[in-house]
């Protein structure tokens, strides 16, 4: 089942409803979600507002695959699930019949459509220097789809916003152009389509569904990277909104020239728009994100909490969020005003918690994946510089990342000693400082960038 203009997404959220209950029971969903849970379907994601971070936590343990079966089943096989919690008392569910299917099925009004993701609205999308190009470029194309930076392309690491300005512009373009016909998914679920289509003998169906919209939004195309039939379907699908003039935008964590396993044709076609990074945010930026989400909430805490949060948060907007999230379920539990003695200690245990260990087996496949050697290659004695400089690399991310001693990256990159990790370590820092270059997929790039890239794909795992 495909998202478009004319879906009823009360009525699929109804459907998700009748599916949960049958699947856990009557008992059961009268105790945890009867009253007490708001189902809201946008897009492929299958949405549960729940009241406070108590019962999301215990729905998520005790529930996550049902809900996960419940979503393929009625958004089809690409389907995500969000657990969130309800930013203030008014949008917490309170009626016995918010998630009744049985009522909900009778009543002839329409259920009220949930509050809008953060940053789902362009207007609310803090800009800073790190994203200001990206933002320009959305709000141009939402008010002209079609006419200008086709296709527009937007990438960046984790949590820098891509998704929110795909959403914005989807919303916006929404609401000023009623009659447009649009389709915002991500790169998995169009080939989960793509292949269901194959299954089901249906593909003149699924071309006519994909080809026949007038702007396309396409989250996480580094999905297609390396898989031969998605790229050849998402070709030609380019091609033919291309021809007609129609709207296409794009993001991705990476440069489309570092999708190293993606054809020529594929990459030319994304570069030949405009092609924008979202960086981290600066810290004016991050203090901004933080007052926004504390407004939200309505966080009753001293301004130097928020510069805390934004001093001490630095990597995306969503360490930001849930770092003030945090400080507001606190401020639930105490009635308390948030101080900043208390937020030092919340957050110091927040960042414990959420900290990822990076092995060094990590940086290797990442390195590999990258410039398309296999780990033997990489460990191997061989010189040449195809192989030296991903090595490199590798020796210099894991001293970086890992903070593992030298002797160990040494012997675990075909047991080299101490002396060549340091090497490596100072040629590419040498490089970084210099403005220096490497080959990827037969382009040059700066090291800076190369590294860049190579430690958001490790910190996303």
């Amino acid at each position: 089942m495909l998202p478009d203009r004319e879906l009823d997404h009360a009525g699929l959220a109804r459907q998700a409803a009748e599916l949960l209950e049958a699947a856990i029971g009557e008992r059961r969903y009268r105790h945890w979600f009867l009253g007490k849970a708001r189902l809201s379907i946008r897009h492929d994601e299958l949405t549960v507002t729940l009241g406070n971070p108590y019962l999301l936590n215990w729905v998520q343990k005790q529930f996550a695959e049902s809900l996960s079966d419940v979503s393929r089943k009625v958004l089809g096989s690409g389907a995500r699930v969000r657990l969130d919690v309800a930013a203030d008392q008014a949008d917490a569910p309170r009626s016995a019949t918010a998630l009744r299917p049985a009522a909900a099925s009778r009543s002839t009004a329409p259920a009220p459509a949930p509050k809008s993701r953060h940053y789902s609205d362009l207007r609310q999308f803090i800009v800073g220097a790190g994203n200001e190009l990206a933002c320009a470029a959305a709000q141009q194309v939402a008010a002209a789809p079609g006419e200008k930076y086709n296709p527009l392309y937007i990438y960046g690491g984790v949590g820098s916003g891509k998704t929110h300005l795909l959403e914005g512009i989807y919303r916006r373009i929404r609401k000023e152009f009623p009659s447009l016909r649009l389709l915002l998914l991500t790169a998995e679920n169009f080939s989960n389509y793509f292949s269901q289509a194959l299954t089901e003998k249906s593909l003149p169906a699924f071309r006519q569904r994909f080809r026949g919209v007038d702007v396309l939004l396409i989250d996480d195309a580094d999905f297609f990277d390396g898989k031969k039939s998605f790229q050849e379907e998402f070709v030609n699908t380019l091609k033919k909104l291309e021809r007609e003039g129609k709207q296409i935008i794009v993001a991705s964590d990476r440069h489309p020239r570092l999708l190293t396993r993606s054809s020529d044709e594929l990459v030319s076609r994304l570069i030949s728009g405009l092609v924008c990074r979202i960086e981290a945010p600066d810290l004016p930026c991050r203090r901004a994100i933080a007052a926004q989400r504390g407004q939200t909430l309505r966080l009753n805490a001293d301004e130097a909490v928020l510069d805390f949060v934004a001093e001490r948060f630095t990597n995306n907007a969503r360490e930001i969020i849930g770092a003030v999230n945090c400080l507001h379920t606190y401020q639930t539990m105490t009635a308390k005003r948030v101080a900043l003695s208390a937020a030092r200690t919340l957050l110091a245990n927040l960042e414990r918690d959420c900290l990822r260990i990076v092995r060094i087996a990590d940086v290797e496949s990442a390195v590999c994946r990258l410039f398309k050697v296999t780990p033997d290659e990489l460990k191997s004695s061989c010189r040449a510089r195809a192989l030296a400089h991903p090595r490199m690399l590798a020796m210099y991310l894991s001293r970086r990342m890992t903070q593992s001693p030298y002797s160990e990256i040494g012997r675990y990159f075909g047991g080299r000693d101490h002396a060549t990790v340091m090497s490596a370590e100072r040629k590419i820092a040498g490089l970084i400082e210099s403005s220096g270059e490497l080959r990827v997929a037969a382009e040059s790039w700066s090291v800076q960038d190369v590294v860049r890239s190579l430690e958001q794909q490790i910190l996303a795992g």
